[in-house]
């Protein structure tokens, strides 16, 4: 954050008018070091945001619900939190222009507990199990099983591109940058190609699902929630760039802008790309599949079609992991930073890349891949990501507390109110649903505060012996 204070050297008022350089020069080289401006910001959000989970969700949805109606309407639901969220964290980033994203925003003003468990959930589940997830999900893309060479071991492709995007971005951070942009402008241009051909051909009766009746299953307030966690995955990157805030140019502005503006652009091409999704092909056809999107595609074009789509999921995917690689190692160097994590994972300048940060980050997702399923991941992240979440907005409630001379207005708190209260609901509605994703989440805590105790006490231990 930059300091009010005046320099030691300063002199008087006048005298500093009359000797200062003019004011958009006065910090030149923390203006031109930092690497992020809105465009990179906001395709940061972009790229987090479309991952796997759009490409697979609706399957799963659909078994659940049974109704294509409730399963878009689910989108439309989700869409709308994410705004809200979109709209709280833009608050928080503007006051705390530093990154490591939830932690750093609970640290400061909850409790460094409490940030710490943040920080140890974005390891585990919001980059560790997400990167892992995107990346499995990229290498059902890519190698569908019957193309899939049989001396190639499961998940080696998966692993092999954690690895590729690892080391691009350990190199240099510009660099990085600038490969990943090209990325996402690719990937949107062929979305937007795939979106407005589906559509071209409505008219011809090109969508074979279009005229199946919907089926009679009665609602469930349970499973529309569980769905909704589900979604709520595909939808958790609205929050990407205030884990760089400290390398953005003018954070104050441009971070609420880019979470805005991705998360805006991310919903409709979600609502246009789900309806394609389960409209194209015949509700039976997609139930309960992964791979509902190349399905869709399939129906749609043929085979030619589907092997083109199968290639822009893949190259979307490909940005989700590269996104996450960029964003989660920068909560684990703030951590060290802070002194609650190892301090060798704090190893960066201005713009050098947290290398030790990447490594760490990239052994863990490498790890994951082996050991769970998809639907598995989905589950544990959805459920887990939301509740840190609805924490981290929950802030702005103690932060409106504090600020006693300043007047409080309803409309200002009606976006983290509703965020915090549906993410909590569905949340309570999801683990009555499936108990087993709040014991995932609760033993992801207690290790985490487990871990903080052992930290504080070693950093303590440490301080006494050097007085």
């Amino acid at each position: 954050m930059r300091s009010c204070a005046r320099p030691l050297w300063a002199g008087s008022p006048t005298t500093e008018r009359s000797l200062s350089p003019p004011l958009v020069n006065s910090q030149p080289d923390s203006v031109r070091q930092r690497p992020f401006g809105l465009p990179s910001t906001t395709a940061l959000v972009v790229a987090n945001m479309i991952g796997a989970g759009v490409f697979t969700t609706s399957g799963f949805a659909l078994a659940d619900l049974g109704d294509r109606r409730w399963v878009l309407c689910a989108w439309l639901v989700g869409g709308g939190i994410a705004l809200t969220g979109a709209m709280s964290y833009g608050r928080l980033a503007a006051r705390f222009q530093e990154s490591g994203g939830e932690y750093v925003f609970l640290s400061r003003v909850i409790h460094p507990a409490v940030g710490f468990v943040a920080g140890w959930v974005s390891l585990l589940a919001g980059f560790t199990g997400a990167i892992a997830f995107a990346a499995t999900a990229f290498e059902v893309y890519a190698l569908p099983a019957d193309a899939h060479p049989p001396w190639l071991p499961q998940g080696a492709l998966a692993i092999s591109t954690i690895f590729l995007f690892a080391g691009l971005h350990a190199m240099a951070v510009r660099f990085g940058l600038r490969i990943q942009n090209l990325i996402v402008l690719t990937k949107l241009s062929l979305l937007v190609a795939f979106v407005t051909y589906a559509f071209m051909i409505l008219p011809s009766d090109g969508w074979s699902g279009l005229h199946v009746e919907n089926q009679g299953r009665p609602f469930s307030i349970f499973a529309f929630a569980g769905s909704l966690v589900w979604i709520s995955l595909s939808y958790s990157g609205f929050n990407a760039s205030v884990y760089v805030s400290g390398e953005v140019r003018d954070a104050r502005r441009t971070v609420p802008k880019s979470l805005m503006l991705g998360t805006i652009s991310v919903t409709l091409l979600y609502l246009a790309l789900n309806t394609i999704f389960l409209y194209a092909p015949r509700p039976d056809e997609v139930v309960g599949r992964e791979d509902i999107a190349a399905i869709a595609a399939l129906a749609l074009g043929g085979e030619g079609l589907a092997k083109a789509v199968r290639i822009a999921i893949s190259i979307a995917l490909l940005t989700s992991i590269s996104s996450m690689i960029v964003a989660g190692p920068r909560v684990y160097a703030q951590m060290a930073r802070d002194g609650v994590f190892p301090p060798w994972l704090a190893d960066r300048g201005t713009d050098t890349p947290p290398t030790k940060s990447i490594v760490l980050q990239t052994l863990l997702a490498a790890a994951v891949v082996w050991m769970a399923t998809l639907e598995q991941l989905l589950s544990y992240l959805a459920f887990t990501l939301s509740l840190s979440a609805a924490a981290t907005v929950a802030c702005l409630f103690v932060l409106q507390r504090r600020d006693v001379d300043r007047k409080k207005s309803l409309l200002e708190m009606a976006a983290p109110a509703t965020y915090v209260t549906a993410t909590l609901t569905l949340a309570t509605l999801a683990a009555v649903n499936r108990p087993w994703q709040l014991a995932a989440t609760c033993l992801t805590v207690a290790s985490g505060l487990g871990l903080h105790a052992i930290f504080t006490s070693k950093k303590g231990a440490s301080q006494e012996r050097n007085l």
